[in-house]
């Protein structure tokens, strides 16, 4: 099971076993019990690590006082052998809720002084609540051992750049998030959004070799892990990445410094307030009682949006002396201000606010005003509605900083580039990466991007309301006067396809024919094969399919030969440049649209990856048990069904190596459904009586079963006898059925034989699997799906063209002039219908008024 499997499975059992319990408080039981978890099996590493035997840890004990010491100073924390996350698992039926409360507390008692601001009260929010899981002590006992054997797969040493177990917490909290409804805001930014903000500032910081990074308002801490992960790819050593978080509410706090920890971050990394950001800034007297303001190099943050907040009093906070206060209804720029307060004077922040922030008036308009004299704002990034749960809002992204070079204002409205995923809409890996390819570039796309100058701003009163720079609106189609009364396509909307004219210059000819400087018609008998046979279109194609011809030759170099030095975190940047720069020459190809293809098929091969990496090579010849779920004495039970492969699925390894077996059993399958088919169209040719008749019936039951009726037994002796039957009667249809139903039983008990067979041929062949088939078999599961799905998209493109032309031609079909002509011959022949009409007085009297007013005489 690979780490989405396992995260799915995960969160499916813990939503049903959640029951009542609101998403928003469950998600504190779960990821509690898993953060207890790693801290359990991170101690038993360190003591296997300095050689301590399993007795030893057995006897880890609180009266052990020197060993106890020691691993509170290097791990931060002790934790006694009888209070450990798999002792409880080896307890079984004697473990109880009581074991919980004693270890919760114990921890709390054994922190290193050193580390005690970083886990005191960690575990309060999941202590306070256990309650909550049931009733009574037994209940709440069965609650947590659910929980406990939920999550007790999940490993805790990832090698990986993502490691399994911030996949999986990540995965949990994502999910929580999606069913939380408003709260969901409280605690998670989602993912996409982070990683477009953490591009951004880690390509701003990418040659720097120390780097603190602070989230103010950090909720579950996601944010911030997901900027240290893309600047440290830019690192040598991830270990010189300083993380600043302050949150306000309590159980969401804990969640940032669990999140953060199970990381592998060092502790001495790791710095945290729970406070109010607004009211309490980042302290200048530490608990050394030494002045410690707090500058950093970037800041990311994803504040409340438009919550009310308290100025009075903040006249001289050195936070917004230079700007102004936000109006107390609104507290938007008191977070900006904030940030940007925290910056170094190189450093770099983005920060998420709701798109108010762009053209308010008063103390706002003040405050944005001053930002853009002052050079502060870098970009406004538009984003899609509807992007982050719990609320619909549109919303943007701030780039700010505290000194820039330029003074003009990047605004970017990327509103339109998104998936719907569920209710909700999500950024593509492409739209993150057009946004910060659109920013590290910074210049104008049409109805995308604008860099606009400080003057024009001035010119808008400092309005950066995007629509005001941007139009990302599509263009309403527009229709000809003439070419509505009369026909033929207007010159001008042929030209609106001048991006294809300008890459096949002769195609516009071959297609069109000139009536008039303003209008055209179509000449082409057949578009599409006009198209195609065009020598510029041939040399388009041609070129793109020679450009990307050696990419799979690169792709199986560095991703299989190269298995063992392949750097996930990394790679697919790598590759995506790679092909970038094969057609970046090439017109009319979205190198956006094949980097969505490659970032898809990345999800695939990044996850054997990982396998392959951490668990071997020979993990290919792995086969897992295939587990369902089914009921059993009316409950959902988990049982195996058969076999499946841990790197290569069954059908691939089929389609490869073992294709004259599955055409043997389609055939077959084939027969069985013919033969089934055959079957219902006999029944279907009986009488209504005889259909209707408790023989058949009973017949037709038996019959599916493969058994003869007595009634057939008896027709068949008829015959026997030498009763003679016509071959429409319905007697010799019901003798027919039953040897197509007996047929039908032998070949579906070979269907289920041969099926069984080739599952376990497959299942053998896996296990025994050879080093070119290894090879075969990757290139095949990595490679080629990637390579069909490239070389499809110049024929899109050219099926976009044939499409557009073909909309061309029918839109002027057919004429205003002719439709008035149907229109009079319709009216004439209602005409003459209705004065035919006859009726009483007092109806003739109605069909003349309808006359008049249809003008019709």
């Amino acid at each position: 099971m690979n780490k989405q499997q396992l995260a799915a499975k995960i969160w499916a059992s813990a939503n049903q076993m959640r029951s009542k319990i609101e998403a928003n408080e469950y998600k504190d039981y779960i990821l509690g019990f898993i953060f207890y978890k790693y801290l359990s099996e991170a101690q038993i590493r360190f003591t296997l690590k300095e050689g301590f035997s399993q007795e030893d840890i057995r006897n880890l004990s609180e009266e052990e006082g020197e060993t106890m010491k020691y691993i509170q100073k290097n791990v931060g924390y002790f934790i006694a052998y009888e209070n450990l996350f798999s002792t409880w698992i080896e307890m079984g039926s004697d473990f109880g809720v009581a074991n919980v409360h004693t270890a919760l507390s114990a921890f709390s008692r054994l922190i290193d002084p050193v580390h005690k601001k970083l886990f005191e009260g960690i575990f309060d929010t999941l202590q306070t609540g256990l309650s909550k899981l049931g009733e009574n002590a037994n209940a709440q006992t069965k609650a947590i051992s659910d929980l406990l054997y939920l999550i007790k797969d999940i490993p805790m040493d990832g090698k990986q750049d993502y490691d399994v177990l911030g996949f999986i917490y990540e995965y949990l909290i994502s999910m929580f998030a999606a069913t939380a409804g408003k709260k969901a805001g409280e605690f998670y930014t989602p993912h996409e959004v982070s990683q477009l903000m953490s591009d951004i500032v880690a390509h701003e910081l990418q040659n720097r070799s120390e780097i603190q990074i602070y989230d103010p308002t950090s909720g579950s801490g996601s944010l911030l892990i997901t900027i240290g992960k893309s600047i440290a790819r830019y690192m040598d050593n991830a270990n010189n990445i300083k993380y600043y978080a302050q949150e306000l509410k309590q159980n969401t706090y804990n969640l940032t410094r669990m999140n953060l920890v199970m990381r592998g971050i060092l502790a001495t990394n790791i710095v945290t307030r729970n406070a109010d950001t607004l009211e309490s800034d980042w302290p200048y007297v530490d608990e050394n009682h030494q002045f410690n303001p707090l500058y950093v190099d970037a800041v990311v943050s994803n504040p409340p949006y438009s919550q009310k907040w308290d100025p009075e009093g903040k006249e001289d906070d050195p936070r917004y002396q230079n700007y102004g206060l936000a109006p107390k209804s609104k507290a938007d720029f008191a977070f900006l201000l904030h940030d940007l307060y925290h910056l170094k004077p190189k450093g770099i922040m983005t920060i998420v606010l709701p798109h108010g922030v762009l053209f308010r008036g008063g103390e706002e308009g003040i405050i944005r005003e001053r930002l853009i004299e002052n050079n502060n704002i870098d970009a406004v990034i538009g984003l899609p509605a509807n992007i982050f749960f719990g609320t619909g809002i549109p919303t943007v992204i701030l780039v700010i900083k505290q000194k820039r070079e330029s003074n003009d204002v990047l605004i970017i409205d990327a509103s339109k580039g998104f998936e719907k995923v569920g209710k909700n809409n999500k950024l593509r890996t492409s739209d993150i990466k057009r946004i910060v390819d659109t920013y590290v570039e910074r210049k104008d796309v049409p109805n995308y991007a604008k860099v606009v100058s400080k003057q024009d701003l001035r010119d808008n009163e400092y309005n950066l309301n995007i629509p005001r720079y941007v139009d990302s609106s599509e263009k309403a189609e527009s229709f000809d006067i003439y070419a509505t009364m009369f026909g033929g396509i207007p010159q001008q909307e042929i030209e609106e396809l001048k991006v294809y004219w300008d890459a096949f210059p002769t195609l516009r000819d071959q297609l069109f024919e000139t009536v008039s400087p303003e209008m055209a018609q179509l000449k082409a008998d057949d578009i599409t094969t006009t198209i195609q046979s065009n020598t510029e279109v041939q040399a388009f194609n041609q070129k793109y399919y020679d450009t990307l011809s050696s990419f799979p030759l690169h792709l199986k170099t560095r991703l299989i030969d190269g298995l063992e030095n392949v750097s996930i975190g990394k790679e697919e940047a790598a590759l995506s440049t790679e092909m970038f720069d094969r057609i970046n020459q090439i017109p009319l190809i979205d190198k956006y649209a094949a980097f969505q293809m490659l970032s898809n098929q990345w999800e695939t091969i990044a996850g054997d990856i990982e396998i392959l990496q951490t668990e071997g090579i020979q993990a290919v010849k792995i086969v897992d048990p295939n587990l369902v779920i089914k009921k059993k004495n009316n409950k959902e039970v988990e049982v195996q069904d058969g076999w499946k492969g841990h790197i290569f699925p069954f059908e691939l390894v089929q389609e490869v190596y073992l294709q004259e077996q599955v055409q043997a059993l389609a055939t077959l399958q084939n027969q069985a459904v013919e033969l089934t088919s055959e079957v219902d169209e006999l029944f279907e040719s009986l009488s209504d009586e005889t259909k209707d008749s408790d023989l058949t019936n009973e017949a037709k039951d038996k019959l599916v079963a493969g058994e003869l009726t007595k009634a057939v037994k008896e027709i068949t002796a008829d015959i026997k006898k030498g009763i003679v039957y016509g071959e429409d009667d319905d007697e010799t249809k019901l003798v027919r059925i039953s040897k197509l139903q007996s047929e039908l039983k032998t070949v579906n008990k070979k269907v289920t034989d041969q099926t069984a067979a080739l599952h376990l041929q497959t299942k053998q062949l896996i296990e025994n699997l050879l080093g070119d088939q290894v090879t075969n078999l990757l290139e095949q599961k990595w490679i080629t799906p990637l390579v069909i799905n490239l070389n499809e998209i110049p024929t899109n493109k050219l099926d976009e063209l044939s499409q557009k032309i073909n909309h061309l031609t029918t839109k002027y079909e057919t004429t205003l002039i002719e439709v008035n002509e149907q229109l009079k011959e319709s009216q004439t022949a209602l005409a003459t219908m209705m004065d035919e009409l006859t009726g009483s007085k007092h109806e003739l009297e109605g069909i003349k008024a309808l006359q008049n007013l249809l003008n019709i005489k």
